[in-house]
This record gives structure tokens, sequence and C-alpha cells, in this order.
């Protein structure tokens, strides 16, 4: 049985910090994903930090042909009926570290970028934090709509006999909130937007069609798994984005809901941009891990 990476269900950790990669020129696939595999190899439980790693659906496919989903990359941006956008920004390689600090975290990036530095070159790095354990920056609780943890690896995993199995669909975007309009909102009207009261996150009955929490109804296009994080400091900050799915399905579909491709657009998105955008497979450990050189 494959074995999924142990961090994306690794719940309780207050810092994080999401690094994305290019490929470097002359680098081949095998080799960017052999370098990979070997970083990941040398974590160690005792070390108090979690790493992810995800590679670009057609980078993993051309490696790993048998064990690659039906995914495919961030390579175009989704643009609504009025012009809301957001945008493509895919790379090829993404590292999430994770611990309960920031120094441990920063320890792990660094060598991470080291260790990368022959095969690709750093893209994009965002420093990131659970903000009072499951709020976001708006002041609403974020995931309320995830899966209880018995349930979470059958949402995130690829069943087995599937192409794929064991491994993850992540959809990784970057998000800026105009927080000064946001807060010069009346509580009610906040509420509206997201589809749930503030304080206890409980669902509006009946809720706006445009509410948030209505055009990420997962009933409606697919359950999924949030491991969101907030990001930045007093001039910019917003919401990392940070979801899971056997499928990219789901993913896609509620990316389409908010910018209303299927009916009105998500009332949340006239307060937040999406600035970043990107698809990643997740692939099993124990498949990454037989990658790695000193494995074989």
């Amino acid at each position: 049985m494959a074995v999924a990476q142990s961090g994306i269900l690794a719940l309780g950790t207050s810092s994080h910090a999401y690094l994305e990669f290019d490929r470097l020129p002359g680098t081949t696939d095998r080799a960017l994903v052999e370098a990979v595999a070997e970083l990941t190899a040398t974590v160690k439980t005792t070390g108090a930090t979690g790493l992810v790693a995800g590679l670009r659906p057609e980078l993993w496919a051309a490696v790993q042909p048998d064990e690659a989903p039906d995914a495919h990359g961030y390579d175009a941006p989704v643009v609504g009926p009025d012009g809301f956008t957001m945008p493509a920004t895919q790379h090829d390689l993404v590292l999430w570290a994770t611990g309960g600090g920031r120094s441990i975290v920063f320890d792990a990036t660094t060598h991470a970028v080291a260790a990368l530095a022959g095969v690709a070159g750093l893209a994009d790095e965002t420093v990131a934090w659970s903000h009072h354990h499951d709020r976001d920056l708006t002041g609403f609780e974020d995931g309320t709509e995830n899966p209880p943890a018995a349930e979470a690896v059958g949402v995130v995993t690829i069943p087995e006999g599937e192409p794929g199995a064991g491994g993850s669909v992540l959809l990784l975007q970057k998000w800026v909130h105009d927080s000064s309009t946001w807060y010069a909102l009346e509580r009610s009207v906040q509420e509206d937007v997201i589809g749930r009261t503030k304080p206890d996150s409980v669902e509006l009955d009946p809720k706006p069609d445009d509410a948030h929490a209505a055009r990420t109804d997962q009933d409606t296009y697919g359950h999924i798994f949030r491991r969101n994080t907030a990001w930045g400091d007093t001039a910019a900050h917003g919401t990392m984005f940070v979801g899971f799915c056997a499928q990219q399905g789901p993913l896609a579909a509620m990316l389409d809901a908010m910018a209303g491709i299927d009916g009105p657009r998500d009332a949340l998105t006239r307060y937040t941009s999406a600035l970043t955008g990107a698809y990643y497979v997740v692939p099993p450990a124990d498949v990454l891990a037989r990658l790695a050189p000193a494995a074989e």
C-alpha cells in the first residue's frame, strides 16, 4: 500500500513556508525528481519540522508515468465573465515546510534551497503562520467544511488501484486582502459575504447565492482538505490557499465557481485578489523514496 506524505495531515504546526522552484536549464526531469527525493529522505522525525514536496503534474508524469494521476498544470488563468482573473504562475516544484517556530522552519528552507541549488532555482517564497489556530485574516474560521481527521486521508489520497495511488493533488494560491475595505464593513455584511456567522462559523440559512460558502460548497463541487495559512505584514497580507484532493476536478470546479463561470461570482473576491496559482502532484512518500539516488 502506498504511503502518503505525512506532512499533508500534520496538524498543529504554527510556522510555515512555501518555496516554489523552477528547473535550471540543462536539468532533466529525472535529475530534479531525484534531487527532491534525496532531500525529502533527509527529513528526520526528531527534527521538529515537516516537509511536503510537490511536482508539476507533467514533470512527474514524464518521470513516473505509471504513478501519475490525471492532472495538469495551472497553465492558463481562470477568467470570469466580468473579467475577474485568477492568474496562472505554475512552477516545477513546491516545498512546504512546517514547524513549531520560525527558526526551525528557516533552517529547513535554507537547507532545501542549498540542497537543490544545482538543479532548481527559487522562484517564489512565502513565509506564513497559523492565525489564531483556525482563523484567516478576514477574522472568520477557515476550513469549517474540512472532513474529520478520520476521513481526511480518504479525501486527500488517491485510492489504491488508481494511477498515483497514495499521492494527492495540491492547489496553491496566494491571495492578498483589501483589509481596509473589508474591515469597514458591518459584521452582518461580512457574514453575508462569507455565508457564515463570524464568532462561531454557523452557516447562514438561507445564505446569499454569491456567498463564499455557497460558491465553494463541497457538497456541490466535491470534497477537499484545506490547510490555509496567513501571510504578510501590516502593509500587505492575506491567505495562502493550500487545498489537497484525491482528484483535480473539485479544486478546478471551485475556482470556476468563484470566478462566476457557472453562476454568480464569489462575493469574497470583491475583497481579495489572487496573486499566484499552481497545481502540484504530491507523490506518495514511499514512491519518492525509491527514486532517491542513495536508495538505488
